[in-house]
């Protein structure tokens, strides 16, 4: 999709490099951010605001940032350049150094020819080092997106313009040291030791090269790397679904390892393998690493996860066996986190595979999450084949519709939601339909039978296109949703 338009929302900035995405416009929207981010700093401190800004890794992103970082600059705040990095480790960044933001030159999962700003807010009232940094709620990231639409970003004089001092090595240390953390207060790290596992990541060439190798190999594991290249073209497509990791899979296999791990670009979401190299997929990450929370950690009855309207009701079963509470929020991991600090949520993510770990970041971050899973494996002492048969399963179907504009989802989300009333209808986030059994067929939509299932259309944050995504007990009936479903948009 060469001509694919600017995509601007809780997310970000993305586009196409040299279509959409110009130096202009990265120049621009960082400057859009520095000064949203100098007028929130205002009588707080003296001195100028800190961004800290890390990328992905993908060829061309080294104009991106260049250009992004002549607008913060003119904006008048300082940037530290940590380089190729995890987007979660830019957010461990922010809050280490007290920053005031930061910015991720990242178009996370999309094809190579894009690439994107993806911005970061601290807490203005947060304690010093304290976890905070998070994607900006809807209505800051609106404010963002008007001052760069309206040309109005506040630019600094001559005398006040922000300078540049890159610090790479240090950022992986300190994201390492709270995953550290996080592993020895689940008692896990000896059990992952002993366990010696054998484990095959795809880091896709992106920025998770620079630190989950390492990492892994400090915990005793045996670690085969694939994509270690960061800069160099994606080794396949970059987003972490069974069919662009057959290779993956198959090295599993083939090497005997006890799970496959696979990230994106920007390694805030991980796919998983399990030992027979079986793809497990990414909506199991999050319970996996929920689970261990739970079972290794404690957990208090009543504590609270939060996951967005697409995540799979595993979540949900898992949660309510500990006694624990599943909130829901729109899509995006911005609406995750405010749903989460609103109601002090010990975990959250997405079915995408992000893990949210306030213990470490308010970030998904891949790299805790690896950190999770392994530890449920070495303390429980079973493979993750059997972990995952331990988990009542689901299966969940998805589709793509492309669009020319975000808007043109609407008139597919009415239809559902009027062909589907008589059910429980959600549209915090385009539509959700949820039966708790299904019924016959009500004279206006065909409804199938069988047992619990939910669909959900909406429009996408980050991509020209419409999600379709159902869940049933059986594929046959996640498919026979979305037939359905597919049929009332068209009539």
């Amino acid at each position: 999709m060469s001509n694919a338009p600017l995509m601007l929302s809780v997310s970000g900035c993305r586009g196409i490099v040299g279509a959409s995405l110009s130096p202009s416009v990265a120049a621009g929207f960082a400057a859009a951010f520095g000064s949203f981010v100098v007028s929130r700093h205002k009588g707080k401190s003296k001195s100028r605001p800190i961004v800290v800004v890390g990328r992905d890794g993908r060829p061309g992103g080294t104009m991106v940032r260049d250009a992004a970082i002549a607008g913060l600059t003119g904006a008048g705040c300082d940037v530290v350049d940590i380089d190729i990095a995890m987007t979660p480790t830019v957010g461990v960044m922010v809050d280490h150094l007290s920053a005031a933001g930061g910015m991720v030159f990242t178009a996370s999962h999309n094809p190579q020819q894009w690439n994107g700003l993806k911005c970061l807010i601290r807490d203005t009232d947060a304690k010093k080092s304290a976890v905070s940094a998070a994607a900006p709620d809807k209505a800051t990231a609106d404010q963002i997106i008007n001052i760069y639409k309206s040309n109005s970003a506040t630019l600094a004089q001559w005398d006040n313009i922000g300078v540049v001092c890159h610090s790479a090595g240090d950022a992986t240390k300190i994201h390492c040291k709270k995953v550290d953390a996080v592993v020895n207060a689940l008692k896990a790290r000896a059990a992952i030791k002993k366990a010696k596992f054998k484990i095959v990541l795809d880091c896709v060439n992106g920025a998770g090269a620079t630190i989950a190798p390492a990492y892994l190999r400090s915990l005793g594991c045996t670690v085969e790397v694939h994509g270690d290249e960061p800069g160099q073209p994606f080794p396949h497509t970059p987003e972490p679904l069974a069919e662009n990791l057959t290779s993956l899979s198959k090295a599993v296999k083939k090497s005997k390892a006890a799970v496959g791990f696979a990230q994106d670009p920007d390694a805030d979401r991980l796919a998983l393998v399990d030992e027979n190299g079986r793809f497990i997929g990414e909506e199991y990450t999050l319970v996996l690493a929920t689970r261990a929370l739970f079972e290794l950690g404690g957990v208090k009855k009543n504590s609270s996860t939060a996951v967005n309207m697409s995540t799979s009701r595993m979540i949900d079963d898992l949660c309510a066996s500990f006694g624990a509470r599943s909130l829901r929020s729109a899509v995006g991991e911005a609406n995750v986190v405010e749903v989460m600090k609103k109601n002090k949520c010990i975990i959250g993510g997405e079915g995408n595979g992000g893990v949210i770990y306030p213990a470490i970041t308010y970030i998904r971050d891949s790299l805790g999450a690896m950190a999770l899973v392994l530890a449920l494996m070495a303390r429980s002492k079973k493979s993750l084949s059997q972990l995952v048969s331990e988990i009542p399963s689901y299966a969940i179907v998805k589709q793509k519709v492309e669009l020319a504009r975000k808007e043109d989802a609407n008139p597919a989300c009415a239809k559902i939601a009027a062909a589907y009333r008589d059910q429980s209808v959600n549209t915090i986030d385009g539509v959700r339909i949820d039966w708790s059994t299904y019924g016959e067929q009500n004279g206006r939509a065909p409804q199938p039978s069988g047992g619990a299932a939910w669909l959900h259309v909406r429009a996408s944050n980050t991509e020209p296109i419409m999600r379709l995504i159902a869940e049933a007990p059986t594929p046959d009936l996640a498919q026979r949703i979305l037939s359905d479903a597919a049929a009332v948009i068209a009539g």
